[in-house]
Formats: C-alpha cells, sequence, structure tokens
C-alpha cells in the first residue's frame, strides 16, 4: 500500500523526524488542579498519543499562576505541576512514539476566565479569579474591569518564568516548544496596537512591539541546548482595522528567524471582540503560505482544515510543510487513519489496535502480522 502522499512523507523538525506532517494543535482542557495535570490529560493525551499523528502539541501551559486562561488550565511554574505532567507524559510514552511539544503560554489580560462551558468570562477576584496583567490597563471587552500595566520588574519576572517552563520541559522528556503569541493572549497583546499602548520602549513602533515577545523568545533559547526546537505560534491577523496585520507577522517571523525559531504555527484573531474573521475551509492557510515565502521557516497551517484531500493538497502544492488539526482531532481521534486510507498511505497504529484493519485496506498499519490459534 505505498503512498506517494505529500501528507504522510517525513519531515524534520529540527532533531525530531515526524513520521508524517500532521499536528495536532494544542487545545485547552480546563481540568488541571492548581496547574497540576489530571486523569483527564492522561485519558486525553494518550488517546491522541496513539492517533498516528505526526506531532503532539500539548495545551497551552502557562508560565505562571496568573497566567493561566482559567483556574483550570495546566501548568508548569512548580515542582508539583512539573512532575504531574511528567507522570502523564510518561504514561502516553510507554505506548507511543510520537514525539511531543508543549505550548508555554501566559494569558495576560485574557486570564482569569471561566471554562467555556460556565461561559468563559472573567472572573472578578472576589469570586475566585484574580487581577489579569497585560501591556496596558485596557480591558478585552467592553464592561470588563482593567488588567493591571505590567512594570518592568513584571516583564523580567514573566520573561524567566517562560525560560523555567521551557528548562522544565526539556527535562521531562518533551521534544519541541511552542511560544504562544497567538489568541489574544499575552505575547500577542504586546505585538496588537489594539491592546499595547504603553509609550515606553515596548510600545508604539512595531520594533517596539515586537521587542517583549523577542525578549521571551531570545530567553527561552538561551535556556534550551541548542538545536532544541523552539517555535512559536502567532496570530497572522486580528481581523481588525488598524491592528495587527499580515505584513508586521512577516517582519515579526524574520526577526525571529533570525534568532533560531524553528517553526511558525500560524492561527489569526482573538485580541479584540470586533474582529471580523472571514470564516471558511482553510481560511488561514494563505498567512502561513505568505509566512512560509517571505522567510523559508517551516510553517504550520490551521484552521478549518478537516479533509484529508484537502490537507494533501496543502502540502503538495508548497503552502505549507506541516498541517495542524485541532477540534476535528477531537471529534475523530483517529482522523490520521482514515485520511492514510483515503490517500492509499501507511499510519502507525498501536499493535493493540492492528485487528481493526479493514479487510480490504491491507497495509494501512504497515508490514503487520496478526496470528491466533
Amino acid at each position: 500500500m505505498a503512498s506517494m502522499s505529500a501528507l504522510f512523507s517525513p519531515f524534520h523538525l529540527g532533531p525530531i523526524q515526524l513520521a508524517n506532517r500532521i499536528v495536532i494543535a494544542p487545545m485547552c482542557q480546563y481540568s488541571a488542579e492548581n496547574g497540576e495535570a489530571s486523569d483527564w490529560h492522561t485519558v486525553h493525551l494518550g488517546q491522541l498519543a496513539l492517533s498516528g499523528a505526526g506531532l503532539l502539541i500539548i495545551e497551552a501551559t502557562a508560565v505562571t499562576p496568573e497566567g493561566r486562561i482559567s483556574p483550570g488550565d495546566l501548568g508548569l511554574w512548580s515542582d508539583a505541576t512539573q512532575a504531574a505532567l511528567a507522570r502523564v507524559l510518561a504514561t502516553a510514552r510507554r505506548h507511543s512514539p510520537m514525539p511531543v511539544a508543549i505550548q508555554l503560554s501566559h494569558a495576560g489580560r485574557k486570564a482569569s476566565s471561566r471554562a467555556p462551558w460556565d461561559g468563559g468570562q472573567l472572573i472578578a477576584p472576589g469570586d475566585g479569579g484574580w487581577l489579569p496583567l497585560a501591556p496596558s490597563a485596557l480591558p478585552h471587552a467592553a464592561g470588563e474591569a482593567p488588567p493591571q500595566a505590567l512594570d518592568t520588574a513584571g516583564l523580567a519576572r514573566i520573561q524567566q518564568a517562560f525560560a523555567d517552563a521551557a528548562v522544565r520541559a526539556q527535562k521531562i522528556g518533551i521534544d519541541a516548544i511552542e511560544l504562544h503569541a497567538a489568541h489574544g493572549y499575552l505575547l500577542h497583546q504586546f505585538l496588537s496596537p489594539i491592546a499595547n499602548q504603553r509609550t515606553d520602549a515596548y510600545g508604539g513602533s512595531l520594533e517596539n512591539r515586537m521587542r517583549f515577545p523577542l525578549e521571551v523568545f531570545e530567553a527561552v533559547r538561551a535556556a534550551l541546548p541548542v538545536g532544541y526546537p523552539v517555535g512559536i505560534r502567532l496570530s497572522a491577523t486580528d481581523w481588525v482595522d488598524g491592528g495587527w496585520n499580515l505584513e508586521q507577522s512577516i517582519a515579526f517571523s524574520q526577526a525571529l528567524r533570525q534568532r533560531g525559531c524553528a517553526f511558525i504555527h500560524v492561527s489569526s484573531g482573538g485580541v479584540s471582540p470586533l474582529q471580523k474573521i472571514a470564516l471558511g475551509p482553510g481560511y488561514q492557510v494563505p498567512f502561513a503560505e505568505a509566512i512560509r515565502t517571505a522567510t523559508g521557516l517551516p510553517t504550520i497551517a490551521v484552521g478549518l482544515i478537516t479533509e484529508p484531500e484537502q490537507a494533501e493538497a496543502i502540502v503538495a502544492t508548497g503552502h505549507a510543510d506541516l498541517v495542524a488539526l485541532a477540534r476535528g482531532m477531537l471529534y475523530d481521534p483517529h482522523w490520521p487513519w482514515h485520511a492514510a486510507a483515503k490517500l492509499g498511505a501507511t499510519v502507525q497504529a498501536p499493535r493493540q489496535y492492528w485487528r481493526s484493519q479493514p479487510r480490504e485496506l491491507t497495509g494501512l498499519f504497515g508490514a503487520i502480522r496478526i496470528g491466533q490459534r
């Protein structure tokens, strides 16, 4: 069942070899306890690790307690949070060779929110929440209490927290880091003039607005071994006039390339409730293509990529190097199997599941042998 499928061709992300071009995008689960991974994460990440994808990226993981989006967010800021995640990772690793990355994040002014199934709105400090931190004392949405603007000492503390969390991740065997500079969270807030109205060296010009995210990247890069992959997720546009846009995203990506960035994961939006997103199949792919063309960096395309033929075309035509699925993978945790079946490719499956290979798809799971008395 040999295939010339581009989607199922291997790819090197620095020293990591991915079996194919399918990435499981980071997806918040809002199910940690004091930042510590729970039994839910063992089940959730274990299931995804058996999916046959090329890379699994663990959900947005806060580098400080106040950097959590919700009280249930995963964290990596202490020995306890490190040990909890290490246990979950060890369980998945016993049964899957899939490379695992982690998205490190600080929510900024979008912190202290309820879980989506509880409405997702801001939680007041007196109601179990906390005071969010941000580039400027500007609330995310009208009617919300303003966040606290970060001073230079606060910036230094958060920068160090990103570096410390990256070291913890590397120590427990995580293969790559993705810094979260998308979806309206802290690093994106610094980039966007909608959220950043500072008058110091961290606000105003594009160079100034890029300064803190680049300093965080440099700190993380310097804290890790040479060659260890550090990439970034960015929102290519705010979908708001006068906001962050593709031209600025390209400039930011070029600056990241000069600093040793391993990949760019290209999403969009999230910094303003006023966004007007032009939704449609693969609607963010042109952004990934533009950044890939301008920088030569490996790019990950994401957003309403649901069909195997669509994902195949994105990779085969050079629009992006890798394709990420999020909700589609939750809906169909064996999406890579079904994609391989449609495209005539081979995919990895745990031996405990080999007997599920359909009779007409000999070779879907490779050169497997099953015997029974």
